[in-house]
């Protein structure tokens, strides 16, 4: 038996249950991972919710959690990649990354060949904070659009995991960075994480205050909000820029009429993390790189707090309430 937070039917954080749950042995291919830190992300409260993912059903009871870092305990057959004692990490498992949960739990069987090594000079929650989070900031930058010198980025909610890790990277690579954040606390957060320029998008217009910082418009706006501000960042963009969509943390993105892009000739993409979970080797690619550039201290992870693995409703409140800037983790 072991630990884990599961849900019976969707709803508030009030549905997340710390029950026993039996564990069987590792199958053929499969890992028994202790987990050391746990990440939260906003699609575990999508699944949570329930309605978010279209057409999506989910069995219950169900374990929440795709992401998280943890000591190898024990192996099945047909494993040659890890061994007992091994520290590894681990992001989505075979499909789209809010499948296949089960990380809100002490231990898991997982399957070996989604582990990643955690290098010496990384710890257990960085690299669980990393992970999710990295590899899509890493998706947005290697695949989407690539800040280069003399480029202005935007970035909404540039306190958040994500924002943090695409302010720094931008930052390394030569942008000036503009970013909105929901506080003053935030603002700071942001402003030691790469950010130039800082918006309280609750206190002023972020069109009007992105127009003045940058009267031509900004390169590229890397968005993880959604509904609330992607097609309103139309107007912040210059000539010939690029839109990124990462997330919905308002809800998804309306319909956009294509003719509203074609007087600025914009660019508009939206990466999913399931291109890095299905294909490993470039995964394992994503998060050497990532791990590098945490070593070298080009960025630097922002734990914003960390929560016992039985409080997972609280968390799930804070992380809603946008209380705390970066990460967000659980500790069995």
């Amino acid at each position: 038996m072991t630990k884990a937070v599961r849900i019976h039917a969707h709803g508030g954080p009030e549905v997340l249950r710390y029950e026993d749950i039996e564990l069987l042995p590792p199958g053929p291919g499969e890992v028994r991972l202790r987990h050391t830190a746990i990440g939260i992300n906003f699609s575990d409260v999508n699944v949570r919710r329930g309605g978010f993912y279209l057409n999506k059903t989910w069995p219950f009871p169900l374990v929440l959690g795709n992401e998280a870092a943890g000591v190898v305990e024990s192996v099945g057959s047909d494993v040659d990649n890890v061994k007992p004692g091994d520290r590894v990490v681990y992001a989505a498992m075979h499909g789209e990354f809010f499948d296949d949960t089960g990380a809100y739990s002490e231990q898991r069987n997982v399957f070996a060949d989604r582990l990643v090594q955690i290098p010496a000079g990384v710890s257990d929650q960085q690299a669980a904070a990393i992970m999710l989070k990295g590899l899509t900031a890493s998706l947005i930058i290697n695949m989407m659009y690539k800040p280069k010198p003399g480029d202005t980025v935007l970035i909404h909610t540039a306190a958040s995991g994500v924002g943090i890790i695409l302010s720094q990277w931008s930052k390394h690579l030569g942008a000036t960075v503009i970013g909105t954040v929901g506080s003053p606390q935030k603002a700071e957060v942001a402003r030691a994480h790469g950010c130039d320029h800082t918006i309280l998008y609750r206190d002023v217009d972020f069109v009007h205050a992105v127009a003045t910082i940058m009267p031509g418009g900004v390169s590229v706006v890397y968005d993880g909000v959604g509904k609330d501000t992607f097609e309103r960042s139309i107007a912040c963009t210059k000539p010939f820029g690029t839109m990124v969509n990462y997330g919905n943390a308002s809800g998804h993105v309306p319909p956009l009429d294509l003719l509203k892009l074609a007087p600025k000739s914009i660019t508009i993409s939206r990466p999913g993390f399931s291109s890095y979970a299905r294909d490993i080797p470039r995964m394992r690619a994503g998060a050497a790189e990532l791990f590098d550039l945490v070593k070298q201290g080009v960025i630097t992870i922002e734990v914003g707090r960390t929560y016992p693995l039985k409080d997972a409703a609280d968390a799930h409140r804070d992380l809603e309430g946008r209380k705390s800037p970066g990460s967000i983790l659980l500790v069995p």
